[in-house]
């Protein structure tokens, strides 16, 4: 396996990874590994992140999560960073899971927010520490209010990135005011990663990294372009970030990663399925989706995704 021990191997664009199902609702690995596959070699994803919100990992079992692990890991951990979500509202479960992750391969772990818990800042700095403490693999922080209820204030990020092996963050907060802060106070060698697909090109003017996206399953070259282009030509960055706005709205018109599901089986792949508490598109939520998939030039069931 490739060598990728922190953000710098990370790369700029990762993908947070759907996981598939097959009819009858179990973790389709087949097709986990197929997608992986397409992310990298056709969508031009420089790493992957696995069982994160948009895996629907509330959902997976701990065994469940391991095994999507282990197949990408097969899959592409050659020539991609593979980064695994091991973060719940669960401190004790979250040390387990990046532990058997570290064990089976890893390059990295990202760790959400602990959801509905809504701790408040010491607890949230003592959960991601109690995380990093248990293993050596490097780790990315998720900071995302919406889905957690709760915001990682910057002075608690500040002191968790003095922790050695916490060397990134994906920003999903949605301030733009607090996220400058982070690019501007974070240490040297710290990579600030979008995680709002549409807020990518503001957060590169204000010194992120990356980004790790949901778009990027159908227009990751797209989006790696948009990301390169930034540093010598900017207004073709914002160019590229104009002509896909229809599809950062779309792939978030409904509850997420129901969209983005759908417009993956599009392009010829057996992953429309989702667990509940989520249910597949109506036909006219699926409507939004193929107007802009089309509105960008996406021709649906690519021989070469098949």
């Amino acid at each position: 396996m490739g060598s990728f021990v922190g953000p710098k191997d990370w790369g700029h664009l990762l993908t947070a990874m759907l996981t598939p199902f097959t009819p009858d609702g179990q973790v389709d690995l087949d097709q986990t590994a197929k997608i992986a596959s397409f992310l990298v070699d056709e969508q031009a994803n420089d790493g992957i992140v696995v069982s994160g919100t948009t895996g629907e990992s509330p959902t997976l079992s701990g065994s469940e999560k391991l095994e999507v692990l282990k197949v990408t890991l097969k899959a592409v951990g050659s020539k991609a960073a593979v980064i695994f979500g091991a973060g719940t509202y669960d401190t004790a479960e979250s040390v387990h899971m990046a532990i058997q992750a570290e064990k089976v391969g890893a390059h990295g772990i990202m760790v959400v927010n602990p959801y509905y818990s809504k701790p408040g800042q010491r607890g949230l700095e003592a959960h991601f520490t109690a995380v990093a403490n248990a293993v050596s693999l490097p780790v990315m922080i998720y900071n995302i209010q919406p889905r957690s209820a709760i915001n990682l204030e910057t002075e608690t990020l500040l002191r968790l990135a003095e922790i050695p092996n916490v060397v990134a963050v994906k920003e999903a907060s949605g301030n733009l005011g607090q996220i400058s802060d982070v690019c501007r106070l974070a240490p040297d060698g710290f990579r600030v990663y979008s995680g709002d697909d549409g807020l990518t090109v503001p957060m590169l003017s204000l010194g992120a990294y990356g980004l790790v996206s949901v778009v990027s399953h159908i227009v990751g070259r797209e989006l790696s372009e948009m990301i390169h282009a930034f540093s010598n030509d900017p207004s073709t960055a914002a160019a590229i970030h104009h002509r896909l706005t229809p599809i950062f709205k779309a792939l978030f018109s409904a509850p997420s990663p129901t969209p983005v599901k759908f417009a993956l089986s599009q392009l010829g792949f057996s992953c429309e399925s989702v667990r509940l508490p989520l249910v597949t598109l109506t036909d006219a939520e699926k409507q939004v989706v193929l107007q802009a998939m089309n509105s960008v030039g996406i021709r649906q069931l690519q021989a070469a995704a098949r």
